[in-house]
């Protein structure tokens, strides 16, 4: 209760009229949680927070209390359970169904999404009334009456052959199929709606300029309807790709944090591979909990592992990357858990990073380490930043929503010529540092050239340039190249 009434200290209308939409000026939200905690009662009060937020669980995958509380207080699970003959009975159900969804390769990412309870409470794609909340409040309201953070609409296009086939027949169910017509799932007490995609990518992107990844990838050419329900999966999502066994689920990743007795947990995103700068920045962030009072806080090292565009280097390339960082030590395997995040990549700055901040509650994380331009992407027609680099942040700080999550923000880490390694930047020495950007990186790897020593460890470097080589056949060159040495 003590949560439900900070998070209604910042939609003051909603604790008085639970029935009815956020109403009413937004006042400032009140930050609460483990660090608000130790500034009241010192470590023992962090740890008292961490142990004391949310309800017991009525339903889902029960948590660890621990650890912090899933939005809603419980952890949705969508998959069919085996026990019981369920799984084998909706399998069945859903090779009989007339109307059936072939699920893009995006669609399918989400499906996997909603599966495992990283979207808590949602239970399936969302209805109209879910879809105008996330895309105008930011957030939807759960069972219990609580608005919950959700940035970003997860939803299931269908056109207009579809949308009149099921709904002259009134069906209420339908089978959702993978890319090899396999029966995946069933959606049900089915709802559609018109797919205002203008709306969509106005609101979710803050321009509609022709060229954004995400948008020409899953919403140019889906259909003009949305088709909302409750999801039920037959099975696990797999992918069979060899990565399967970093896909953590949240109920996997809480039992993983119980496991090594984790007392805190810190979350960390990347899209690109780890630097040393990077494992700076998150072994500085381990030192600074212990010495809040913590004992064993944990690293979630959480690449994300669904859509991203073209030029990002694939997800099979960064995983080998990151295993060679923690296989050269320089993050600690026993502080550090490896996954897999399945989400797709918007690429939609301020609002896209309330997701992957908001999913990571889910999975037990109650530290989230934000950096420069978060989600962010040059414009796709001007040569600038889409997003302020800072506003990331400062949103973090105050979604409604979010008050339970400590917000870490990203230090500055530059190479440091006169000690010839990656360091936190001193502005008063600010012509010692020299800035690699991630474009830098890439050119470096392209043209095997070595970085700085100490910038990225040699095993991981190498796997860097491995991947650019990998690339020269497809451009149409023959050039042979040397076998690069770690």
């Amino acid at each position: 209760m003590a949560m439900q009434a900070a998070f209604f200290a910042g939609f003051p209308k909603l604790a008085a009229q639970p029935g009815h939409d956020r109403a009413g000026p937004v006042a400032p939200p009140v930050r609460v949680g483990p660090v608000a905690a130790a500034k009241a009662g010192g470590a023992r009060g962090v740890r008292a927070a961490v142990r004391s937020e949310g309800a017991v669980p009525r339903g889902g995958v029960r948590c660890r209390a621990s650890l912090i509380e899933p939005d809603g207080g419980r952890l949705v699970d969508l998959v069919a359970p085996e026990e019981g003959g369920r799984r084998a009975a909706l399998r069945r159900e859903a090779a009989s169904l007339p109307h059936r969804l072939r699920l893009a390769r995006v669609d399918k990412e989400w499906l996997h999404v909603l599966s495992e309870g990283w979207a808590s409470p949602l239970r399936g794609f969302m209805r109209e009334h879910e879809f105008l909340q996330a895309l105008h409040f930011n957030a939807i309201r759960g069972d219990d009456g609580r608005m919950v953070n959700m940035s970003v609409p997860i939803v299931l296009s269908i056109g207009d052959d579809q949308r009149r086939a099921i709904q002259a027949d009134g069906a209420t169910r339908v089978a959702l199929l993978d890319e090899r017509d396999r029966p995946i799932a069933v959606l049900s007490e089915i709802e559609i709606y018109k797919h205002n995609k203008e709306e969509r990518i106005a609101r979710t992107w803050g321009t509609t300029a022709p060229g954004l990844p995400y948008v020409e990838e899953a919403i140019t050419n889906a259909g003009d309807w949305l088709i909302g329900g409750d999801l039920e999966v037959i099975e696990p999502i797999k992918y069979n790709d060899g990565l399967d066994q970093y896909r953590l689920s949240p109920a996997q990743l809480r039992e993983e944090f119980a496991r090594r007795n984790a007392d805190a947990v810190f979350a960390f995103q990347l899209r690109n591979p780890v630097h040393n700068g990077h494992a700076l920045l998150m072994t500085d962030t381990r030192k600074s909990l212990l010495e809040m009072g913590y004992k064993n806080p944990v690293l979630l090292l959480h690449p994300l592992g669904g859509f991203t565009k073209a030029d990002d280097v694939p997800l099979s390339w960064r995983m080998k990357q990151h295993e060679k960082v923690l296989e050269e030590g320089v993050l600690n395997p026993e502080s550090t858990v490896v996954a897999i995040f399945p989400s797709p990549m918007h690429y939609a700055g301020p609002t896209e990073v309330q997701w992957h901040a908001k999913a990571r509650i889910n999975a037990g994380a109650n530290f989230y380490i934000v950096g420069r331009d978060p989600a962010g992407m040059g414009h796709p027609k001007e040569k600038r930043d889409l997003y302020d680099a800072d506003h990331g942040k400062k949103v973090l700080s105050m979604a409604p929503g979010l008050e339970r999550l400590n917000i870490l923000p990203f230090k500055v880490a530059a190479y440091d010529t006169k000690q010839k390694k990656m360091d936190f930047f001193d502005p008063s020495r600010k012509d010692d540092f020299l800035f690699i950007s991630g474009t830098k990186m890439r050119t470096l790897a392209k043209n095997r050239e070595n970085p700085p020593d100490g910038f990225m460890c040699p095993g991981g470097w190498k796997v860097l340039v491995e991947y650019y080589d990998s690339l020269v056949p497809s451009e149409g060159s023959s050039k042979q190249r040397e076998p690069v040495a770690a």
